[in-house]
């Protein structure tokens, strides 16, 4: 049986009060401690001590650190006091660490029947803890095992580099002795925040709710007690990409958010103390708005020259402003929406999610809930032809200047070849109201330069050097035809 399961430590009272520190009894050695949270798995802890040096060169111990700390980023912070050596001591306590320790050392063995509850005592020598422990007791080797009967393990004292808790040790030399503030500061891991916002969806007042939530997520198994917590809307050096549900239209703002700033990143304090326990997960609001002005709109892109044998679902999209007027008024940070929407008896029911990257002020967004059931397109390529090449005469001039003659001009002609295609969208509406799907044709980005559009059957939009787009109009339980022509290279 493995030692973890089957050992139970044992030390004289007064070795353990000599080697574990006073943490142990339940009150943290933290002082006031301060915790910046980015989104990448990293955070900078701050952590002020009262503590009493003596003069010159001492060796002081702060127990209670990250266990996930990045011992090199350590800095420390005192008046008068220069680091001379610092240790980090992350070997914790445990019943499988004690016995590994112990490895070519004696300990007790302590047995009780369970019929008489009288103790036996054996002296007994550790050769090894690995799978499981193998000892010698007088003249023969015997492996510890799990056979039923209460058995614990006594150990004379505990091995100096054992510690109940991370502790940092750091050899400091002060100038003065006395009692003043000292700051350690270093970055962890095991410390992670995240968005998520519950969206309310009134599609008869066109409007919607939002509630923002911060998701503070503690991996590691430090506790860090009534701390002045501020997260940190972005990542240095990290990869902040992901992947998003945004429709067509979304469009980022050119807003300034009043929130403090940390170089081009947001910040988002909590706003109070809280106690960050370890192996935990906690939440805390930070945006509560309703009313805003909100719409349900579809969504269809196809690919370049994407034909289907069969209708396929238009995108169901919500869209709202992040803007100070008539939107949200805020700076959003990266997060999952949940969108909800109120059933015939007024409960809310859950229609769709889809994550956001991090958002300025003033932007549209318009996300992807869901497809639609009843709105269809179909796209399909009804023509395509090449242009013979003396349809099409290119001239080109340019100006020559060489080895310090006159500047002249050469002109140039030649003849390119062009592809026409012609494309046609059948749309489809079996809801009892009229809708609006925006059809979006991507994949002209690297035609674009060359790229016309000879013909279409409602004026549309040139979103960018990639896509094109027209709002559709569908009556209601009816069909609507888009046709559009395009002369490119290829």
């Amino acid at each position: 049986m493995r030692s973890t399961l089957v050992l139970l430590a044992v030390v004289p009272a007064g070795a353990w009060a000599q080697a574990v520190p006073p943490s142990v009894a339940g009150r943290s050695a933290q002082g006031d401690v301060a915790v910046t949270i980015y989104a990448n798995d990293t955070a900078l802890i701050q952590d002020t001590r009262q503590m009493t040096l003596p003069a010159g060169i001492s060796r002081q111990e702060f127990p209670d650190v990250s266990s996930e700390i990045r011992p090199a980023t350590v800095r420390l912070s005192a008046e008068g006091t220069t680091i001379v050596e610092q240790n980090y001591d992350y070997d914790l306590l445990s019943p499988r660490a004690l016995m590994e320790k112990a490895v070519g050392q004696t300990i007790t063995l302590v047995r009780t029947n369970p019929a008489t509850g009288a103790e036996t005592r054996e002296q007994a020598r550790v050769l090894a803890s690995n799978d499981g422990v193998i000892l010698q007791i007088g003249s023969r080797i015997e492996v510890l095992r799990d056979d039923g009967l209460p058995v614990r393990v006594v150990f004379d004292s505990l091995p100096p580099n054992l510690r109940a808790r991370p502790t940092l040790s750091i050899t400091l030399d002060a100038k003065n002795a006395g009692r003043r503030p000292v700051t350690i500061s270093y970055l962890t891991g095991g410390l992670s925040w995240s968005a998520d916002y519950v969206a309310l969806f009134d599609e008869g007042k066109s409007t919607v709710d939002v509630q923002g939530w911060i998701t503070l997520g503690n991996s590691g198994g430090t506790t860090y007690v009534d701390a002045d917590a501020l997260l940190v809307a972005g990542g240095p050096g990290g990869n902040s990409s992901r992947s998003l549900g945004l429709a067509p239209g979304t469009r980022p703002g050119t807003q300034s958010a009043g929130r403090a700033r940390l170089g081009d990143f947001y910040l988002y304090p909590l706003g109070h103390r809280t106690t960050i326990a370890a192996n935990q997960q906690k939440q805390v609001s930070f945006l509560s708005v309703g009313g805003v002005a909100a719409r349900k709109l579809y969504a269809f892109r196809n690919g370049w020259m994407g034909s289907d044998q069969e209708p396929r679902s238009a995108d169901t999209v919500i869209g709202f402003s992040t803007a100070r007027e008539g939107g949200l008024g805020d700076a959003l940070p990266a997060g999952t929406v949940r969108v909800y929407m109120r059933d015939a008896t007024g409960q809310p029911q859950f229609v769709g999610e889809n994550g956001i990257g991090h958002t300025p002020m003033g932007s549209q967004l318009a996300i992807k809930t869901g497809e639609a059931f009843d709105v269809k397109v179909q796209p399909a390529v009804d023509k395509r032809e090449k242009i013979l090449a003396d349809e099409w005469e290119r001239t080109a001039r340019y100006r020559i200047k060489v080895q310090g003659a006159p500047t002249r001009t050469v002109e140039e002609s030649r003849s390119v070849t062009y592809w026409r295609t012609a494309m046609r969208y059948v749309l489809t509406n079996a809801r009892p109201e009229p809708v609006t799907v925006d059809v979006s044709q991507t994949g002209l980005g690297d035609r674009w330069e060359d790229t016309r559009v000879t013909a279409e059957s409602q004026p549309g939009e040139q979103r960018s050097l990639d896509e094109r787009i027209w709002h559709v109009r569908v009556p209601a339980n009816g069909t609507a035809t888009l046709t559009a022509t395009f002369d490119t290279r290829y």
